[in-house]
């Protein structure tokens, strides 16, 4: 298992990441092809692309992107290698390169992944990571319920 940190991903990787995409996010988030997932991607400012791989096939995925002045992330890993240690390794590689990270997480178990098995809320994972939970920050729209969450790289003495 390595980590390759990348400015720009190529169109295969794209794909790659697509597949994951709408195979481990809620149905309700999935893009229906690369030219929609291409616009998420092109919203995106400043991004930076973490690659999670096993030989050559990506299990994870994370990018860092600038939005409003302030560093956010998303991130993604196969089920199949989920409670392995994978996300916190990702996780942490995010972490080396920011000071200061915002995020999204949806902070229920009411939706379902396209192969209809239960969308589980990572909360949990990212308040044992270090996050901070700012429930009273919410993002509501037809697609997505979630509460903010946030990461500040202590200052070492």
């Amino acid at each position: 298992m390595h980590i390759t940190i990348q400015k720009g991903i190529t169109d295969l990787q794209k794909a790659s990441i697509l597949k994951l995409w709408n195979e481990e996010y809620p149905q309700k988030l999935q893009y229906a092809s690369i030219a929609e997932f291409d616009k998420y991607l092109d919203g995106l400012e400043d991004k930076t692309h973490f690659l999670l791989r096993e030989e050559e096939e990506i299990i994870g995925w994370a990018a860092t992107f600038k939005r409003d002045e302030q560093r956010w992330f998303a991130i993604l890993i196969s089920s199949f290698v989920q409670g392995k240690g994978y996300g916190k390794k990702l996780l942490n590689a995010l972490k080396e390169h920011e000071t200061h990270l915002l995020g999204w997480v949806i902070d229920h178990n009411k939706d379902s992944k396209a192969n209809g098995m239960p969308y589980y809320s990572p909360l949990a994972f990212y308040e044992k990571n270090g996050f901070v939970i700012q429930p009273e920050i919410r993002f509501e729209s037809e697609k997505m319920s979630a509460l903010r969450i946030e990461w500040k790289k202590i200052a070492s003495v």
